[in-house]
This record gives structure tokens, C-alpha cells and sequence, in this order.
């Protein structure tokens, strides 16, 4: 689209990484500050289940093709069309609480679900496929604390604005208000996002000769990566990655009063970000072991940290029902923070997230160590969120209709170390580089070639700009 040139410092990927960690820091991480204060601050259960039950179940069906618009329309229009729903949504959640138009909120989140899955395969496609092969983990580390920099933000506004009323039951006019500014100032930050042809690596190399590919090449592409048995294998862990929230909130909304469940979004917006960058830096990037060997340690290091903070979660749960729940709501019984009941509960908090952020890192770790092609990762990431998101609809219907919530926990809990020995088999597959695969074009060389008259040749031979399926195993 622009042909003149931009600075190196802007065309990096470190800085494109950067800047859709804060396009996501103001629109999904908003998002997920409202859902963390419980039921989107709305105390409604009910109502918040059944908006994400039909958000989740949009974006399932949208996140299948969402990676092929993506690399259709490019990142830039494909990231701002993803944000726009965030707004919408929480602008919904205000009308609700200050109208009771419950009908809107349902609708908002069905608009969501579309948009949010194009939103996370453009995020997907850049964090995977605009670093060297050395710094994907660290790329998920930056891109996710940013991102849950903003729950941690917004809860911070949260508490901040409700911690003067500790009887609150639901979220302020006010706090809708400070995250509807943050969300425009996100959506605002995805124009400066940059399409794959204009990315340089810190080696020369350039990330995709094309900006952008054509329909018939998606499903061909498309194709070929649904018959991977790689991909296949992962799908169990892809559908856990976000079945445990519905839980999450669903005990952050019916155990604890509104500043305490403000707390609680603070505690896990802080433990997703050092666990991102703990399992991105120090684990999976860890340059003194080999690639596979990296993978292999990620995977036990979160295997063991699973066991530990659900079991742990499993033993306070175990102390009380939904039944429980209500009997507490009717007698205004609610846990706050300042008291001793309180004592370990954020703490869980705050661990239940620092998981959540290594157990999606070593998910798109592995998709990411498949293959460095803007274009199937962008697909990847689509099927990733797809199912995801599946998942989440499943879980958030099961906990509108009163699903026990020891039921719901056990079965998150099963359903990640279920996912644990598919994930084992596909980074035996691993390779330690894909560059001598899938052929790597320099700046130089092209240069050259534009010099030489041969550009065209040059433009034909990069396996990028075909769009390639994944590398064998």
C-alpha cells in the first residue's frame, strides 16, 4: 500500500509485536478485565453465560475461515475489523446496567464472535511467523504480557473506582466508561500494524515477498492443512485452552463481593504476565537446548504446574456448592478481601493464570515451530482459535444451566492432561530449523534481483509468497 520507506526500528518484528500487543492490550484485554470482575461486572449470571455461550459459538464457526480472510484482506484491515466487536460489546454490558436490555448483550456478543476470531488469527500470524525461529517463545512472552497488561489495567480501574464501595455488587457506570476509552484508543493502534512484505528480521531475512494471497490459494491451503495429523492431534488441546474460564468467572462472580472480584482480575492479569514471559524467555527460548528439547521441557515444566494449582483448586472446591453460592448471595455473605476466608483465593487466582499463559505459549510454541509461512500460520491460528472457542461455548452453556461446579472443575482439569501426551507426540516432530525447508529471502537478494531485472523470478521461487502447507515430519 506505501512505497516509501519506513524506518528499520518500525519494520521489525519486535515492533509489530509490539504494536498488536496493544491493539490487543485495548480491545480483548478490556474484554477480558469486564468478564474477569465476574458475569461482565453484571452479577447476571445467567445472562453473561449465555452471551458467551453464543459468542464463543460465532467465533468457533467464524475462527475456520478467519485465517484465510486474514491473508486474504491483510493484517492492518483484518486486525481493525476484529477489534471493533470488543466495543460494541462492552458498550452492551453498560446499556444492560443501566437499561436491563438483555437482548443487546446476547446480540453483542454473537457480533463479537465474528469479529474477534478475524482479530486473533491476524494477532496469531504476526506473533508466530514475524520473529526469527530463536525468539518465537519470547514473542508469545512480549505479545502476552501486553495483552494482559490490559486485564491487569482494567482491573486495577476497576478496583480503583468500586474498592470505596465494599458492598458493590455490580461494576460502575463509571468503570464501563474508562475501558470504552482504552478499547477506541486500541482499535485506533491497529493502523499502524504492517502486512508481512514489509517485514524485516534482524538477519536480513524477509518475512513473505507478498502482502497478501488470493481465495483459491486459501482453500487449497486450507485443504491440506485439515488432513496434517499434526494439526489433528493438537485439536484436544486447542479445545481446552479456554474451557476452564467459564469456571473461573463463574466462582469469581457467585463467591466474591465486586471489589474483591476486581482484585481477583488483578491477581490473574499479574500472574498471565509473568507466566508468559517466565515460559517464553526462560523455557521455550532458552538458547543452551535444543529446539524439540525445549519443547519437551515446556511440556513437563506445565504438565507438573497443572497437577499442583488444580489439585490444589479441586481441595477448596470441594467446600462448597452452588447451593452454597446462593445461600451466600441471599445473606449478603459474600467473601472480600478483607477477610481471613479470603486468605490463599487470590493466590489461586493469580496461579490459575500464571498456567493459562503457559499452556497457551507452549500451544503456539508448537504451531509456530511447524512452519514460518505468514499464511499457514495465519490459517493455524484460525483453526486454533476455532476450536478454542468451541470449547468455550460448550463451557459456558454447561455453566448457564447449573452445571456443579466440582463437575466443571474436573472436567477442565481432565481435559488438559488428556491434551498433554498428543501435544508430546507432535513435538517429537519438531525440527531444530525450518529455513532449509521453506526457502528464506534476504533484502539483499532482492535487491540484487530488482538490479538484475529478475525480480519476478525471485518472486516465484519464495516458498512464502506461495502459501506452502506444512513441512513433512
Amino acid at each position: 500500500m506505501f512505497n516509501f520507506k519506513l524506518p528499520s526500528w518500525y519494520t521489525s518484528p519486535w515492533c509489530q509485536i509490539v504494536l498488536v500487543g496493544m491493539t490487543c492490550f485495548g480491545t480483548p484485554g478490556m474484554f477480558s478485565a469486564v468478564s474477569n470482575l465476574g458475569a461482565g461486572g453484571t452479577q447476571d449470571v445467567v445472562l453473561s453465560d449465555t452471551s458467551n455461550a453464543v459468542l464463543y459459538g460465532m467465533f468457533a464457526v467464524t475462527g475456520m475461515v478467519s485465517g484465510s480472510i486474514n491473508n486474504v484482506l491483510g493484517p492492518r484491515l483484518t486486525l481493525f475489523l476484529g477489534t471493533l466487536g470488543y466495543a460494541l460489546y462492552v458498550g452492551s454490558l453498560w446499556c444492560f446496567q443501566t437499561q436491563g436490555t438483555q437482548w443487546f448483550v446476547i446480540f453483542a456478543g454473537a457480533v463479537l464472535g465474528v469479529t474477534a476470531a478475524l482479530l486473533w488469527s491476524a494477532q496469531g500470524a504476526i506473533m508466530m511467523s514475524y520473529p526469527l525461529e530463536k525468539d518465537k517463545g519470547k514473542s508469545f512472552g512480549i505479545f502476552w504480557a501486553i495483552f494482559q497488561l490490559g486485564v491487569f489495567v482494567g482491573s486495577v480501574i476497576a478496583l480503583a473506582i468500586n474498592i470505596k464501595d465494599g458492598g458493590l455488587t455490580a461494576v460502575s457506570t463509571s468503570t464501563y466508561i474508562a475501558f470504552l476509552v482504552i478499547i477506541f484508543l486500541g482499535v485506533a493502534s491497529s493502523f499502524l500494524v504492517l502486512p508481512p512484505d514489509r517485514i524485516v528480521r534482524s538477519d536480513g531475512s524477509r518475512v513473505a515477498i507478498e502482502p497478501a494471497t488470493a481465495v483459491h490459494k486459501e482453500i487449497i491451503g486450507m485443504g491440506k492443512l485439515l488432513k496434517d495429523w499434526r494439526l489433528l492431534a493438537l485439536l484436544p488441546m486447542f479445545f481446552a485452552s479456554n474451557w476452564f474460564y467459564a469456571y473461573q468467572n463463574a466462582i469469581n462472580a457467585g463467591v466474591f463481593d465486586g471489589p474483591t472480584r476486581a482484585l481477583n482480575g488483578t491477581l490473574s492479569g499479574a500472574g498471565s504476565i509473568i507466566g508468559a514471559l517466565f515460559i517464553g524467555f526462560f523455557v521455550l527460548d532458552g538458547q543452551w537446548l535444543k529446539r524439540r528439547t525445549r519443547g519437551y521441557l515446556a511440556l513437563a515444566v506445565i504438565t507438573v504446574m497443572t497437577i499442583i494449582v488444580w489439585g490444589i483448586g479441586i481441595s477448596w472446591q470441594v467446600d462448597f456448592t452452588r447451593a452454597t453460592v446462593k445461600e451466600m448471595l441471599a445473606a449478603k455473605d459474600l467473601i472480600s478481601y478483607k477477610q481471613s476466608r479470603y486468605t490463599g483465593k487470590g493466590t489461586l487466582y493469580f496461579f490459575y493464570y500464571f498456567n493459562d499463559a503457559c499452556y497457551q505459549a507452549l500451544a503456539y510454541w508448537i504451531m509456530s515451530a511447524l512452519t514460518n509461512d505468514p499464511f499457514t500460520l495465519a490459517r493455524l491460528a484460525g483453526v486454533y482459535k476455532a476450536v478454542q472457542s468451541a470449547g468455550s461455548a460448550g463451557s459456558f452453556g454447561m455453566d448457564a444451566v447449573a452445571t456443579p461446579y466440582l463437575n466443571e472443575q474436573v472436567g477442565s482439569f481432565a481435559m488438559m492432561l488428556f491434551s498433554f501426551p498428543l501435544a508430546f507426540l507432535v513435538i517429537r516432530t519438531v525440527k531444530e530449523s525450518n529455513y532449509e525447508e521453506e526457502h528464506v529471502v534476504f533484502v539483499d537478494d532482492v535487491k540484487t534481483n530488482l538490479e538484475a531485472g529478475d525480480s519476478e523470478h525471485d518472486e516465484k521461487a519464495s516458498v512464502q509468497g506461495e502459501s506452502p502447507t506444512l513441512p513433512a515430519a
